[in-house]
C-alpha cells in the first residue's frame, strides 16, 4: 500500500533524512519514535507531498487516499469544530454529517455547540485533527503526536478507535515520542540521526 525507498532530505545544510525505509500494508498499526527535530514529521510531510524529497521516492498503491494529522492542525479559528470539519471534507466531497457527529461525539465534543475553535483547549484541537484525518474514510491514516493533551478516557477512545481502523483495513502509521502500550502495533522504528531503523 506505501513503500518509502531511500529517501533522504536536507534543509539547507542541515541532513533531516540520511536512509529512510518503510514498508506499510492494509490493516498495519506500525509506531516511529524520535526525539524533537528528530525528522518524524519531515517523513510525513513527504508521504503527503508537502514536500519533496532530495533523494529516494514514495510509491503508493492506486486508488489509495491519505488522511494525516501533522504537528499543529490548523483550523478556521473563528468557526466551531463542526464548521471546520464540515469545511474540510467539502474541499473533497466526501461530507457525511452522521459519521462526523458521531466521531465527535465519540471524543466527548458536543456537535452542536457553537463554540469557536479559537477558545479550544490542546487536546480539543487534537481530537478535531484526529477526526478530520480519518472523517473521509481515508486508506492510509498518519498521526503525528496524536495524544497530545488528550485526557484518560479519551485516550482510551483513541486505542479504540485505531483498533477499529486496523479491523477495517486502514494503514496507521503513528509518530509520537512515547511507546503507546495499549495499542497493538505490527511494527515499530526509531528515528535517529536521520536513518530509520526497525526495532521490530
Amino acid at each position: 500500500m506505501l513503500e518509502i525507498n531511500h529517501v533522504q532530505k536536507n534543509f539547507n545544510d542541515q541532513v533531516v533524512l540520511k536512509d529512510v525505509s518503510l514498508t506499510g500494508q492494509p490493516g498495519q498499526l506500525i509506531h516511529i519514535s524520535g526525539e524533537n527535530g528528530s525528522g518524524k514529521s519531515t517523513i510525513f510531510k513527504i508521504i503527503t507531498g508537502i514536500i519533496k524529497p532530495d533523494k529516494g521516492n514514495i510509491a503508493i498503491a492506486p486508488q489509495k487516499t491519505i488522511g494525516a494529522l501533522i504537528e499543529n492542525p490548523g483550523f478556521l479559528e473563528f468557526e466551531s469544530g463542526l464548521t471546520n470539519l464540515k469545511f474540510l471534507a467539502n474541499l473533497n466531497h466526501h461530507y457525511d454529517e452522521k459519521k462526523i457527529k458521531k466521531l465527535m461525539s465519540g471524543f466527548g465534543l458536543n456537535p452542536e455547540n457553537k463554540r469557536a475553535v479559537s477558545k479550544y483547549s490542546l487536546g480539543m484541537r487534537q481530537k478535531l485533527g484526529i477526526i478530520q484525518a480519518i472523517m473521509e474514510k481515508q486508506s492510509i491514516i498518519l498521526l503525528d503526536e496524536p495524544t497530545r493533551g488528550l485526557d484518560q478516557e479519551s485516550l482510551k477512545h483513541f486505542a479504540t478507535l485505531v483498533t477499529q481502523l486496523k479491523e477495517e483495513g486502514k494503514l496507521v502509521i503513528i509518530a509520537s515520542h512515547s511507546f503507546d502500550h495499549d495499542l497493538s502495533y505490527d511494527a515499530w522504528y526509531r528515528l535517529a540521526d536521520g536513518v530509520l531503523i526497525r526495532e521490530k
